[in-house]
């Protein structure tokens, strides 16, 4: 057996297929290295998004291999020799199974370098989600042989990417984000939404299941010897889609598993002042940790002692419990794994205790915050990468008037105005005129 695969490989469009998706799908992930690059989930979820342009790849692939064998006449050379035909399809189908299989895994193993020294956490979901990819890349390519086989032709294998391509990158738009919809569509129910971000155990399931109904009924019709009998590829996937249904949860169900309580777990140092980062993070504790402690250096006539990383998210909507002796700071992760722009982490982790944003609502003023912290640092306010997002002209006029005033003034306003955030009172003109 390993002999007949080893010629179908050489053979057939194998291992032409394999260096193409692995190619685009490197190149893919590779240019969109950001959106992956905070975790080892954040990487199978994303490779999995990118479904959408590998499996329309793999399927004009095995379309591509059916109108080669036609134009060969190799169906009718084959058909002489006295082997049942589902026998005789086996090692195409093998071929073509492992070089989908083998594309998918050297994508993924080449964007593992470039997070190997951050990502610490490794869920077990991140597996499944690898599992339901290689599943629906088997199908896709087996899919393609039926249709190349059932329409010989040569605009088959382009017309079937296109036709693919359309449908996966329409259907998250067309289609409600959900359980049903996510679990017959691999490309759908894995955007990633926040760093926390996961696929239900049962989503996985679903669709690894629905994937293996459509994966039966291309070896169906690939193998049926009568297109009378085409049909019966309906079987595998009326039942797929039935237990499919069962299996996939739905509702607030659905919601619920779309977050990794585990991830937003907090690790936090041994030693004093702790800081705390959540376990989708852990692996930026030591870049977090000195800047987190200058910062809390200059807060020490307040109540803060701690700083603990924001794990707040919009859906479902979560947030840590606001406690008066920790500050929270926003963590981001640049394309390499690493904190993004380490010059403004300071000053945003400053500005969030000027304004206390977990509960104050909209009674918030950022520009007598953005002053207030950029005193503390003894920094005018910038703008640009590695300042404030945009330019706040007003902010810059405040902080060079506490720096015109007696540095004991000047502090004495500064911590009235995170007096004043503390209880959720207006800061306007609290650094603007004699603290009280």
């Amino acid at each position: 057996m390993n002999r007949i695969l080893g010629i179908e490989l050489r053979r057939s469009a194998a291992l032409g297929t394999a260096l193409l998706i692995a190619v685009v799908g490197t190149v893919v992930l590779q240019a969109t290295a950001g959106r992956w690059s905070t975790g080892w989930m954040a990487l199978a979820m994303t490779q999995r998004e990118y479904l959408a342009v590998s499996l329309p790849l793999a399927m004009a692939a095995g379309a591509w291999q059916s109108y080669r064998e036609h134009r060969a006449n190799v169906a009718e050379l084959l058909a002489a020799v006295p082997r049942p035909r589902p026998q005789r399809m086996l090692p195409i189908l093998a071929a073509t199974a492992l070089a989908v299989l083998v594309a998918y895994l050297v994508t993924l193993l080449a964007a593992a370098p470039r997070i190997a020294d951050t990502a610490r956490y490794l869920p077990p979901a991140a597996f499944a989600v690898v599992a339901v990819g290689l599943v629906a890349m088997i199908a896709s390519v087996w899919l393609g042989l039926a249709v190349g086989r059932l329409v010989p032709a040569l605009a088959t294998a382009p017309a079937l990417a296109v036709i693919g391509f359309a449908l996966l990158i329409l259907a998250p738009h067309a289609l409600p984000d959900g359980g049903f919809t996510a679990a017959f569509s691999p490309a759908m129910g894995v955007s990633m939404f926040s760093d926390y971000d996961t696929v239900d155990g049962g989503v996985s399931a679903a669709q690894a299941l629905w994937m293996a109904a459509v994966a039966v009924a291309g070896v169906v019709l690939f193998a049926v010897q009568n297109r009378k009998f085409a049909f019966a590829a309906l079987l595998p996937l009326a039942i797929g889609a039935t237990v499919t249904a069962l299996v996939v949860p739905t509702g607030d169900a659905y919601d619920r598993g779309t977050l990794d309580p585990v991830a937003q777990e907090l690790v936090c140092t041994d030693d004093t002042p702790r800081v705390c980062v959540s376990r989708a993070h852990e692996g930026l504790l030591p870049e977090v940790t000195p800047k987190a402690r200058h910062a809390l250096e200059l807060l020490t006539k307040t109540s803060i002692v701690e700083a603990h990383e924001d794990t707040s998210t919009f859906s479902p909507p979560t947030s840590p419990r606001s406690r008066a002796d920790t500050a929270l700071m926003g963590i981001t992760v640049d394309k390499h794994g690493h904190l993004a722009h380490p010059r403004r982490f300071e000053p945003t982790m400053l500005t969030g205790v000027f304004t206390d944003p977990l509960s104050c609502g909209d009674n918030r003023n950022f520009t007598v915050a953005t002053a207030a912290a950029y005193w503390l640092l003894d920094r005018e306010p910038t703008a640009g990468p590695d300042g404030l997002e945009f330019d706040d002209p007003d902010a810059v006029k405040l902080w060079k008037g506490l720096q015109a005033l007696p540095r004991a003034e000047a502090e004495a306003r500064v911590i009235a105005v995170y007096q004043a955030a503390q209880k959720c009172q207006d800061t306007t003109d609290l650094l603007s005129r004699d603290a009280r």
